[in-house]
């Protein structure tokens, strides 16, 4: 998914809009963005679940009634949380595991093997249809 603020930040923060965003910049900066997910957070909420960034929050979300995929208008902007925050979990948990933004906007998390992984869209895919688990993108991702 597109997230259009980034490009702006990145510029106020002297970097190029249209290169991809890696370690070497304000990867805190990027994160503390990236980890918002308000919509994902208040949804886990209702449910008693509070989202404390960890893998077993991940577990947790996958239990949840998938309610949200009743209103096609929500449920894209709920997998984008979902997915940012997989790679919330990812980045914080995970040795080595940066976002990298590319162009447009679109975030990954790249693990220090250099694979990259799509959080975006297991988090779209995990809204719409309950798969792949969060947690299991995670468990991949810890692999390596």
């Amino acid at each position: 998914m597109n997230i259009p603020f980034l490009d702006n930040w990145r510029k106020r923060q002297g970097g190029d809009a249209g290169a991809p965003f890696a370690a070497g910049g304000d990867q805190e900066g990027v994160a503390e963005l990236l980890s918002e997910c308000e919509l994902l957070r208040v949804r886990a909420g209702r449910h008693g679940l509070v989202l404390d960034d960890s893998p077993a929050s991940l577990e947790a979300l996958d239990q949840l009634p998938p309610r949200w995929r009743d209103d096609p208008e929500e449920l894209p902007w709920l997998g984008n949380d979902a997915g940012l925050y997989l790679g919330t979990v990812i980045v914080r948990t995970v040795p080595g595991a940066v976002w990298r933004i590319w162009p447009g906007g679109h975030p990954v998390v790249c693990l220090p093997s250099g694979r990259e992984i799509q959080v975006v869209e297991a988090g779209l895919e995990w809204a719409a249809t309950g798969a792949p688990e969060l947690s299991q993108v995670y468990g991949e991702a810890a692999e390596g």
